[in-house]
């Protein structure tokens, strides 16, 4: 008797208990979306920027590949087009102002404005003392009047943004160097639009991500844990929550475990295949070039007839995640005539051999490797071989400004693999058409182009009026949810349920 008289007390208390849990949860999501609903009608779409952007891939129906037109093929969105022959949808060209080809819209004019810069004196084995430099007379900076320190070379210069927007900072303050001005270093922090971080990620990683037998853990990531720990403890991120401050993360691999905890912040980066979108997107970060590592084509006078490769690619073939197509168009092509598809690295004058292949060809193919982006879209650019972009989630620096779809050809993964469409869709492309894109590239390669001094237009400047255009989000902040009568007295009713069913 008394182990029934249990068991229905278990019984009971266990129902009790499910129906406590139910209308915890239940209250749990109705908060939810209460605050969701305040805080979108409070704090505007800015204040939602640190939710991931949906994608904007816009298609256009070319109907017969062959006979594709550019004419056919208009301004998207994305400031791309995506060329496939199944049905899409046309999207209408963003309003072009008197820079011509170049557009910009509304409120992006505020990149022509000096972007004010405070830049964190960080000791130097976090940036040039990376590159073997040594401070000197008690400065953490190189005197650039004197010497400035070189950067590896190599495919290390790839990701080298970290060490040309630092040098352009620390010229700002050096009378006489003939530089751009987007942006000038203060050294005030409450007169600054951003926080600048000078940590040579990419470089770190690329040196000192290894462990080594004498150590527990890698120099690459102590870097990570000391940046971590002194920039949460600076006035100037608990001021903002770390939302003003530029960090540099160029490399995929780099600030693997700093970024987790600093992703408030503005990153810079190559792409976002390889970040979650709660810790970098399209809506806080800013994409970047790679530096280019094949030589620029210096006074080119080709033209159609005069590159006798059609199609060019020369890298690594065999890739992981999204880098399948690449082998899958090494077997479609490879004895295709008039096309170059081979095995190739920097070794044994790769990039020399590269140079030569990509200047005498007309279309040099770019295609997702481990992550969407690579840097043979910018040595196909200075190498004025019109891109032929096969990555369907690839983000393009200053693609907001910039119109792709007037130098760029892109092509779905799921068509560039189907047997003979690439080849026909690029045969279709005739000399006039060519031509002008390959003029095109001329006249857009110095957005992409690494220098110090920098230059007006290069890609220095471009990056930071880039981050410029991100600064009138930072300001906004989430106001403090008020619940209306009705909300009130719809939480008051789920409380009291909750208080009379989960008493035990």
């Amino acid at each position: 008797m008394a182990e029934k008289h249990s068991s229905s007390s278990l019984g009971i208390i266990s129902r009790k208990s499910m129906l406590c849990l139910f209308l915890f949860a239940s209250a749990l999501f109705m908060l939810s979306w209460f605050f969701l609903l305040r805080s979108t009608s409070s704090a505007g779409f800015i204040g939602l920027s640190l939710l991931p952007h949906p994608k904007l891939n816009p298609f256009i129906d070319n109907g017969n590949s062959a006979s594709w037109n550019r004419k056919d093929v208009e301004p998207s969105i994305g400031n791309r087009a995506i060329l496939v022959d199944n049905e899409g949808e046309e999207e209408k060209p963003q309003k072009k102002d008197d820079l011509g080809d170049v557009k910009c819209s509304g409120s992006d004019n505020n990149y022509k404005q000096v972007l004010k810069i405070f830049m964190y004196d960080l000791p130097s084995e976090f940036h040039f003392g990376l590159i073997d430099w040594k401070p000197q007379g008690g400065s953490v900076w190189p005197d650039l009047r004197a010497k400035v320190p070189e950067y590896p070379g190599g495919l290390n210069l790839q990701h080298s943004i970290e060490y040309w927007l630092t040098l352009d900072l620390l010229a700002s303050e050096v009378p006489g160097i003939p530089r751009a001005g987007s942006a000038v270093r203060v050294r005030n922090s409450s007169e600054a639009d951003v926080i600048f971080v000078p940590f040579f990620s990419s470089l770190c990683y690329n040196r000192y991500s290894k462990v080594n037998p004498h150590q527990k853990k890698s120099k690459d990531k102590l870097l990570q844990e000391k940046l971590v720990k002194f920039l949460t403890s600076q006035k100037e991120w608990k001021r903002s929550g770390g939302r003003d401050h530029v960090l540099l993360a160029h490399h995929p691999n780099s600030m693997l475990d700093a970024r987790v905890k600093l992703w408030p912040a503005i990153f810079i980066l190559a792409d976002f295949g390889r970040y979650p979108p709660n810790i970098a997107n399209v809506g806080k970060d800013v994409i970047a070039p790679y530096k280019h590592v094949i030589r620029s084509y210096v006074n080119d006078s080709s033209n159609f007839d005069s590159r006798p490769t059609l199609l060019y690619f020369q890298g690594a073939i065999y890739r992981k995640d999204g880098g399948f197509a690449r082998q899958e168009l090494f077997y479609l092509l490879k004895d295709e005539k008039e096309v170059h598809f081979q095995f190739g690295s920097v070794q044994k004058d790769g990039v020399g051999k590269a140079s030569q292949g990509m200047h005498s060809s007309k279309f040099c193919l770019n295609i997702a490797g481990d992550t969407p982006s690579s840097n043979r879209l910018f040595d196909a650019i200075a190498s004025h071989c019109v891109p032929v972009i096969i990555s369907d989630d690839i983000e393009l620096p200053y693609e907001n400004v910039l119109d792709y779809s007037q130098f760029c050809i892109f092509v779905r993964t799921s068509d560039a693999v189907r047997e003979k469409f690439l080849l026909n869709l690029i045969r279709s492309i005739k000399k006039d058409e060519w031509t002008r894109m390959w003029k095109r590239l001329k006249e857009v390669e110095n957005f992409f182009e690494f220098q110090y001094p920098s230059r007006e237009g290069d890609a220095v400047q471009m990056i930071w009026q880039a981050v410029a255009r991100k600064v009138p989000a930072i300001s906004v902040t989430f106001e403090p949810v008020i619940y209306g009568p009705h909300e009130v007295l719809l939480l008051e009713k789920v409380r009291n349920s909750m208080n009379s069913h989960c008493r035990f």
